[in-house]
Parts: structure tokens; C-alpha cells; sequence
């Protein structure tokens, strides 16, 4: 009796992760976004790693775990509004900078240092694995 107790309360919480996430994906609004993430593009991006600490997330609007990973990056934008530079590419309008980098995958997030990557996540991660590499590497 007792394994279908915990059987039922570990199905009761799967379900309620794979919920959030999806009420994550379905209720993801750009304009909610924090106003301090930088869209970058071909012609500004060269330009906007060259000096400090850039974030930059590597995204499309078709990928649900880029849509989960939007509000992460947007706290990030506004804790580091006055230390770094945090930016989003969207991968299928900037080709160019997404071959130059390798992003096979996304999200991929690449955190860099007067121009040059210096950190590199593939998939999701936590909020603070990216602040502490942020702080790491603030110039």
C-alpha cells in the first residue's frame, strides 16, 4: 500500500514539472521581457562583445526550452544592468554569427570577455550558474 502511496505522489509532482514548463511555453510574451536585453544582429554584434562582459543567448522562436529559458535571461538583464551586457540572437534572422560561433544546439548561451568567449552552456541551466559566471569574469 505504501509503494503506491510514494508511486502516486512522485507521478503527482512529475506532472506538476512537466506543467510549469509547459505554462512557461504556452504564456511566453517577448514584450514581457526586461527592457535591458540587447537584440543583437549581424552588424551590431562584433560591436557589442568587443568591450566588457557580454551574455549573449544563442535562441529561436520555435525552440520550447529557449522559450523556458526567457524569463532566466531576462532576470539576468535587469541584475546586471549596470555591469554586463546581456543579449539575445535569434539564430534563424543572424545565420552568420550562429556558423562563425559553431551553435549546433540551443539555447546556447556564450558569456564573453572584450570579445572573446570565455564560457560556453549548452541547454538550459540555472540562474545562478549564470550569474556566478558573470561575476567570474566581470571586467
Amino acid at each position: 500500500m505504501a509503494i503506491w502511496i510514494i508511486l502516486a505522489l512522485v507521478l503527482t509532482l512529475f506532472l506538476f514539472g512537466a506543467y510549469r514548463k509547459y505554462a512557461l511555453i504556452k504564456n511566453h510574451n517577448p514584450a514581457n521581457e526586461s527592457a535591458e536585453i540587447k537584440t543583437l544582429t549581424d552588424g551590431n554584434f562584433k560591436q557589442t562583445i568587443s568591450k566588457g562582459t557580454v551574455l549573449v543567448d544563442f535562441w529561436a522562436p520555435w525552440c520550447s526550452p529557449c522559450l523556458m529559458l526567457a524569463p532566466t535571461i531576462s532576470a539576468l538583464a535587469d541584475e546586471f544592468k549596470e555591469k554586463a551586457i546581456i543579449g539575445k540572437l535569434n539564430i534563424d534572422e543572424q545565420k552568420k554569427i550562429a556558423t562563425e560561433f559553431g551553435i549546433r544546439s540551443i539555447p546556447t548561451v556564450v558569456l564573453f570577455k572584450n570579445g572573446k568567449p570565455v564560457e560556453k552552456f549548452v541547454g538550459i541551466k540555472s540562474q545562478s550558474t549564470y550569474s556566478k559566471a558573470i561575476n567570474n569574469n566581470l571586467v
